[in-house]
């Protein structure tokens, strides 16, 4: 895989979508070798079969995630992102992103993996983990927080009193505020509220969710979600097609 192909992988799953200019644009600023336009108007023109494999498509003269495409959510993606400045990483962090499955571990996902480890799992169990990372997807996607208590999987937990209930959501509110998200450009919420004075904190809620009063979160055996998996909200359809990439609100 040629860098250039690389870039235009890494920014599309960092940014969702990105302009044909703005590949330029930040490919020369990170590389001795300048490219043209002229470079990817030929792969937008021929794309290789690299770019499908790691899902990502050509609509106009953009390169896009296959869930915007598949949802119908380019144009309302792009007035998302309208105006909103670009979270540009340095050159060995941008190529992470190649890693679809790649995502900064920011202070607040270590926090939320380190409550789970000392309250809900032995030393070791690799299951916190599991479970801080498909939280962590989650919120990038924007999935309300019910949803995220009911998708857990495989083990069951059990929490003390409404006190740690709301410690957990706490953790995964903050969480979600600081994860880069595809309509900041890849820009946290609270980089985007912060540094640009634009309200663009995601909603969530303020107050702690009725589990029936039952404080144990029953979980399946746990698996990956895939692109073509069922969707964890029980809509029936394959997670690419519902709640990947959507903004519940």
């Amino acid at each position: 895989m040629n860098q250039l192909i690389q870039y235009i992988i890494a920014l599309t799953n960092l940014y969702g979508m990105v302009h044909k200019d703005k590949i330029v644009e930040i490919y020369n600023s990170q590389n001795e070798d300048q490219i043209n336009c002229s470079a990817v108007d030929k792969i937008l023109a021929n794309p290789p079969q690299e770019l499908e494999d790691n899902f990502v498509f050509t609509h106009k003269d953009y390169f896009v995630m296959e869930t915007i495409i598949d949802n119908n959510e380019f144009d309302l993606m792009l007035r998302k992102k309208a105006d909103k400045p670009y979270y540009v990483p340095a050159k060995e962090e941008l190529l992470n992103y190649v890693d679809e499955s790649y995502f900064e571990k920011s202070k607040q996902y270590n926090n939320l993996l380190s409550y789970l480890q000392k309250n809900f799992f032995k030393p070791g169990d690799e299951k916190a983990e599991w479970l801080a990372e498909d939280i962590q997807g989650m919120c990038q996607f924007g999935v309300n927080m019910q949803v995220i208590f009911d998708s857990f999987n495989k083990m069951k937990i059990s929490f003390e009193d409404m006190n740690q209930t709301n410690e957990v959501m706490q953790l995964i509110m903050d969480l979600s505020n600081n994860i880069r998200i595809w309509e900041n450009n890849g820009h946290t919420p609270n980089e985007i509220f912060e540094k640009f004075e634009k309200p663009n904190l995601r909603p969530l809620p303020d107050k702690p969710f009725d589990f029936g009063g039952s404080n144990v979160i029953d979980m399946k055996s746990r698996q990956k979600i895939g692109r073509n998996d069922p969707c964890p909200c029980g809509s029936g359809k394959k997670y690419k097609k519902c709640c990947l990439g959507k903004d519940e609100s």
